[in-house]
């Protein structure tokens, strides 16, 4: 759970609440070369349904070797309605999430002033969905991957959680040795500068969620010069460790568990009672109770074990619009059946009911333990403890699911550090206050970070703003991406 930004969960609870989360112009000048001195070609689009335009554009799988082995990456697009300004380049999380599938999903809730000036462009980005995806364990192996323990209270206990975590990173050396140094997020921003000149633009014009502000912010600091302008919603504080970002996420969580328990007590449906300290008492026997005999399960033959539980839990707190939802998984599971908690659970985790998975898991571990260096198990220990205490109902799963990363194959390729991008035009920073993925603190540090960044904020509930936030957000994000006027210093919505 822990360094997953998981804008994937707010798309996925989406899809199962059936509602949408989610003039200066662009110079004509030659596109710059990007990195590596690699000039890609054009994207070659193509029909591909209900509107849709794909295509796929090959990169160097290492930028140091720019006429060596390629990667395809797979792109969508939906064609400007109006006078086409550009491409608005968007990128909806993760690590690991598919951007393709992402556009499919939600590209027309774009406003409709962005959609009208540019094309809407989705990408997988390197090891992710149809990009040469990072591939590790088998289903079934990633079934028990995710119903191990993550919060051991023996030796038993952490002797399996060790071994799995040592067989995910072995089951990635095995099958994706090839892949595994080059999918940093240094790399796939790369790539993205590839993209802008492979579709005509002068200058990148972006929109990046969670971990996709992350990615931006990397792009940026590589090419300040390229920045028309980027829209990081949901920011990623680049300058904590692995440690400090599981920890400071997991509070994010309680953060919001404790705004929907608020919400719940009001509710004449809430199974939490009255009382919001009462109430978050209850949660918290719920995932002890699961952890001494896990929770029924109609739905097939899988138990709902402790950590299924915590993934259940989480996932419905990216959305206010699933609190009521949660309210009935949680009265279910508190007379001992989580089926809709198990629902939940393979929702964030892009597990089908047929058992199939998405790349996304193994992606998001691939990107995570190869972006910041981890502990060592010793180190996990104390930071799991530690983690326990800040937030007791997540912080365990959370520094415990990012234990592969001890054991990881490939050294990691950065250090934490400020990502100032010096030189970059205005970068619009958007945070929600009571964001349980990524804390409303994470924006406010990065906005302040930039050398040129503008923070923008809303004072709200869920996992970013603008697809899910109100209108004075996407008004503010519009307005900016297609004139380039920022919004007033300390805007907040509500």
């Amino acid at each position: 759970m822990s360094g997953k930004s998981w804008m994937r969960a707010c798309a996925a609870v989406g899809a199962a609440l059936a509602v949408t989360m989610a003039c200066t112009t662009t110079d004509s000048s030659a596109p710059s070369r990007p990195a590596g001195q690699y000039t890609p070609p054009p994207v070659a689009w193509k029909d591909c349904g209900e509107g849709f335009q794909c295509g796929t554009l090959d990169v160097p799988v290492d930028y140091g070797a720019p006429d060596g082995r390629k990667i395809a990456l797979a792109l969508i697009k939906i064609p400007a309605t109006g006078a086409k300004q550009g491409s608005l380049v968007t990128n909806p999380g993760g690590p690991g999430g598919s951007g393709v599938n992402f556009i499919r999903t939600n590209g027309r809730a774009f406003g409709e002033s962005l959609r009208r000036a540019f094309d809407i462009i989705g990408f997988d980005p390197r090891g992710v969905g149809k990009s040469s995806p990072v591939e590790c364990l088998t289903d079934a192996q990633l079934d028990a991957y995710l119903e191990t323990d993550m919060s051991p209270d023996d030796d038993a206990e952490m002797k399996q959680l060790t071994t799995v975590s040592q067989g995910f990173a072995e089951g990635c050396q095995e099958k994706s040795a090839d892949i595994l140094p080059y999918v940093s997020t240094r790399d796939a921003a790369r790539d993205m500068d590839a993209i802008r000149v492979a579709v005509g633009d002068s200058q990148l014009t972006y929109w990046g969620a969670s971990y996709g502000t992350y990615l931006g912010a990397w792009y940026a600091e590589q090419f300040p010069q390229n920045v028309r302008a980027l829209v990081l919603d949901g920011a990623l504080d680049p300058t904590l460790t692995a440690a400090e970002t599981n920890i400071q996420q997991a509070k994010g969580f309680e953060t919001a568990l404790r705004a929907f328990t608020e919400d719940c007590v009001k509710q004449p449906d809430c199974p939490l009672g009255t009382d919001v300290d009462a109430g978050m008492k209850k949660v918290t026997a719920l995932l002890e109770k699961a952890d001494r005999q896990a929770l029924k399960n109609t739905a097939d033959s899988r138990d709902v074990d402790q950590s299924l539980v915590a993934w259940g839990l989480a996932t419905p707190l990216y959305q206010k619009a699933a609190w009521p939802l949660l309210r009935g998984a949680l009265a279910q599971a508190m007379q001992g059946d989580g089926t809709t908690l198990l629902r939940f659970a393979d929702l964030l985790v892009e597990r089908e009911q047929n058992g199939t998975f998405s790349s996304q898991t193994e992606s998001n571990m691939a990107v995570n333990c190869l972006d910041k260096p981890s502990s060592d198990l010793a180190g996990y220990k104390s930071e799991a403890e530690a983690a326990a205490k800040a937030a007791p109902n997540f912080g365990e799963f959370i520094v415990w699911n990012t234990l592969p990363c001890a054991f990881w194959p490939v050294k990691a390729t950065e250090e934490p550090r400020a990502l100032r991008a010096e030189g970059s035009a205005p970068i619009l920073v958007v945070g929600t206050t009571r964001d349980p993925a990524t804390p409303y603190q994470w924006s406010k540090n990065l906005a302040s970070q930039l050398a040129n960044g503008h923070l923008l904020t809303y004072d709200g509930d869920g996992h970013t703003a603008y697809l899910s936030g109100p209108p004075c957000i996407r008004n503010a994000v519009d307005t900016y991406l297609t004139t380039l006027t920022l919004p007033p210093t300390n805007t907040t919505c509500t």
